[in-house]
């Protein structure tokens, strides 16, 4: 099979001065994208601003060949979501991919969780998706074409320990992958999310040794995948780490049914409303309904 080019695309990824970001610009612009690379250039906690990371990378981009703009704009207020996606039609005229990968930690555990903490997280990671790929959402409903790839994480997937912000924001952009997906559907617009576990800036000294092993190159395949005008799925999550590729789906048990149930009833019966055998994987909401009608029907 020919390989997966990208010649005439335009992508937008953000947090794109280092780690995950920089890898995925790298790869697209290799492979024939014409890219943006964003990045405000700030701390792991998201202080401070220098577009020397982003304009570095443009620089790498352009000794392969390739073409690229870099853009320091914030992610995390409207002006600054509309101002990246207007660099990308000031240089290259229009928008086909974003990638949602900008990111800060401000780790801590719940108790001790302070608005200045958690403000900011949920603001660069969930908000940022939100005020970058409306404007460029716009475009590509217009031009009936359009690839979004949000960065999640297993911290909100399955949660982990001191990152109640963090976990919060980045499930948080799951339902919002799913959602775009259900109206992008019919302007051929996909948007999926990956869960990455790889050694970056962010990342480096929770993992430890571990985190040679685990490279962020590992994970741009997959993105790039997500990203091509190929990919036959939409509203999806993948757990991408180390060379492993997997996916993370939200799954509805059986469960139990009785008409005017008390707190006893659920009580008694709640082994077999958490019995996993025979679970469904709902697209959307209408494939619970549709469960539930049957149920209340009889069928």
């Amino acid at each position: 099979m020919a390989d997966l080019g990208y010649d005439g695309k335009v992508a937008i990824i953000t947090g794109a001065g280092g780690g995950l970001g920089r890898s995925h610009a790298l790869e697209l612009a290799r492979r024939g994208a014409r890219v943006v690379v964003n990045d405000l250039g700030g701390s792991v906690t998201g202080e401070g601003g220098d577009k020397g990371p982003a304009q570095q990378v443009v620089e790498e981009i352009e000794a392969l060949g390739g073409e690229a703009v870099a853009d320091g704009n914030s992610v995390g207020t409207p002006e600054g979501g509309k101002a990246i996606v207007q660099t990308a039609l000031d240089a290259f005229g229009t928008v086909d991919i974003v990638i949602n990968n900008a990111g800060i930690l401000r780790d801590k555990t719940f108790h001790n969780m302070t608005p200045e903490l958690l403000e900011p997280v949920i603001q660069v990671h969930l908000l940022g998706a939100f005020y970058v790929t409306q404007p460029a959402w716009l475009i590509m409903r217009e031009k009936g074409y359009g690839r979004v790839v949000n960065t999640s994480s297993n911290s909100g997937i399955l949660g982990n320990f001191g990152q109640s912000n963090y976990g919060a924001a980045k499930m948080g952009l799951v339902g919002f992958t799913r959602v775009l997906a259900n109206e992008g559907r019919k302007y051929n617009i996909k948007a999926n999310a990956i869960a990455p576990v790889a050694k970056t800036r962010m990342t480096e000294e929770l993992l430890g040794a571990f985190g040679d092993k685990i490279l962020p190159e590992e994970i741009t395949p997959t993105v790039c995948y997500l990203a091509h005008e190929d990919c036959p799925v939409t509203g999806e999550v993948y757990s991408v780490a180390g060379g492993s590729v997997s996916r993370f789906f939200i799954g509805l048990t059986p469960g139990w049914y009785k008409n005017g149930h008390s707190v006893e009833d659920v009580r008694d019966n709640f082994d077999t409303i958490r019995n996993e055998d025979g679970y469904i994987v709902p697209e959307g909401p209408q494939d619970e309904l549709g469960k539930l009608l049957g149920l209340l029907s009889g069928e």
